[in-house]
């Protein structure tokens, strides 16, 4: 299994440790209680869920001053049964850091652990279909967070989609009545885009997908499609369109999502595997010493 910790540009690190300034800006009373002793803590998940968010969280730690031994590689599924829980990690340091590092440490992964989870069951359905596209999560992310959620789809096995606004041209709805007709807005799009972008399209017929394959889009979204007529639909822009890639998206669920998976399907996207997911459950203890 790939470790995309890999893929993280330094500057996360930034990013994450503004998050532990946020959460303690001037004191920490709390810290104060407990003092510099050196205790060790165990990082319990309470959930089945798939780990994710480590090297996120290696962040907080690091800054923190405090050791860490993950006893579950990220990726791998955690299967909690009827003890109720899981050990995950060891962490070691000052009592107040490692109270200091907990909550940051604990919302970071029960977020990523979820969307990979989420992510993990999509891909699933997509490799009992025997399907041969993509599962996709798409720009419905939470605000500061979306790198984590990215890269938890990773983790889960499903693709990002485009991670913001620069990395991939898509001419939705609202471009398209602004700039006159799908035709206008791909051609000024290429303009800048150029060769090295491609463009989607957002349509809402096929009539609409067969404009922007004219027009030059690389991919085209099948909009709200049912079940029922996607395959037909996606089929003609194939017939006419081979090169180009077909997305489905608007209202697929995990319920759902295997009756959208056709041979002339290349995408399936899905905005609740960021949003709106199950968030997995991890605690972080103190050891005590009786």
């Amino acid at each position: 299994m790939s470790y995309f910790g890999e893929l993280l540009p330094p500057t996360f690190k930034d990013e994450v440790i503004q998050w532990l300034k946020d959460d303690c800006p001037k004191t920490d009373v709390g810290g104060f209680v407990v003092g510099s002793k050196t205790e060790s803590a165990t990082l319990y998940c309470k959930s089945s869920t798939v780990l994710a968010g480590v090297p996120f969280v290696n962040v907080v730690l690091e800054y923190c001053n405090l050791t860490v031994r993950w006893l579950i590689a990220e990726g791998m599924p955690i299967e909690v049964d009827s003890a109720g829980k899981v050990v995950v990690a060891v962490v070691s340091g000052d009592a107040r850091n490692i109270l200091l590092a907990e909550r940051l440490s604990l919302n970071i992964l029960s977020r990523a652990s979820g969307v990979a989870s989420a992510s993990r069951r999509a891909v699933a359905i997509k490799q009992a279909k025997g399907w041969h596209g993509y599962v996709a999560g798409t720009r419905k992310t939470t605000p500061g967070f979306a790198t984590v959620e990215k890269y938890a789809l990773l983790v889960g096995g499903a693709s990002t989609h485009r991670l913001d606004l620069s990395q991939m041209v898509m001419l939705k709805d609202n471009h398209i009545w602004s700039a006159g007709n799908i035709t206008n807005a791909v051609h000024k799009a290429r303009q800048a885009a150029g060769f090295s972008a491609k463009i989607e399209v957002e349509c809402q017929s096929v009539e609409e997908a067969l404009e922007a394959c004219a027009a030059g889009a690389e991919i085209v979204m099948l909009d709200n499609f049912t079940s029922d007529c996607i395959g037909e639909a996606a089929q003609q822009v194939k017939d006419k369109y081979p090169h180009v890639l077909v997305e489905a998206s608007g209202g697929i669920t995990e319920e759902t999502m295997g009756e959208f998976m056709h041979s002339s399907v290349d995408i399936i996207s899905r905005g609740s595997l960021t949003q709106g997911y199950a968030c997995a459950d991890y605690s972080l203890k103190i050891d005590r010493h009786v």
